[in-house]
């Protein structure tokens, strides 16, 4: 009988009670505490993605042959960033989503080099 309301347990690495962060959550953690930058995110995502990457990101797909399907990914990805930060949703979503916009249009950049050297 005392085995079964006796609970024993082995010893505890400090490792299992250390809460372990993955790289995404660190990342997202990150971007909450970014709330205080807001604005700052909002700057930077409408003018620095929808003035300067986009239309870098545009003249690429035209000297490649103006494929329409990049068009739509070059389009799509500026939208994502202008709805996000527009609709005023936190910085944990708005940041993520300018980034994930930023790397489809390096990925559409690399897409019409590749197009333009075949």
């Amino acid at each position: 009988m005392q085995a079964i309301v006796k609970q024993m347990y082995g010893p505890q690495s400090p490792d299992w009670s250390a809460k372990q962060k993955s790289l995404l959550g660190g990342f997202i953690d990150w971007c909450e505490r970014q709330e205080k930058n807001r604005f700052l995110w909002l700057a930077s995502g409408l003018a620095g993605h929808g003035c300067f990457l986009t239309p870098i990101t545009l003249l690429a797909v035209m000297i490649a042959g103006n494929s329409m399907f990049l068009w739509a990914l070059v389009i799509s990805a500026m939208g994502m960033a202008v709805v996000t930060n527009l609709s005023a949703l936190p910085t944990r979503i708005t940041i993520p989503a300018l980034f994930l916009s930023i790397l489809i249009d390096l990925a559409v950049i690399a897409g019409s080099i590749m197009l333009l050297f075949r």
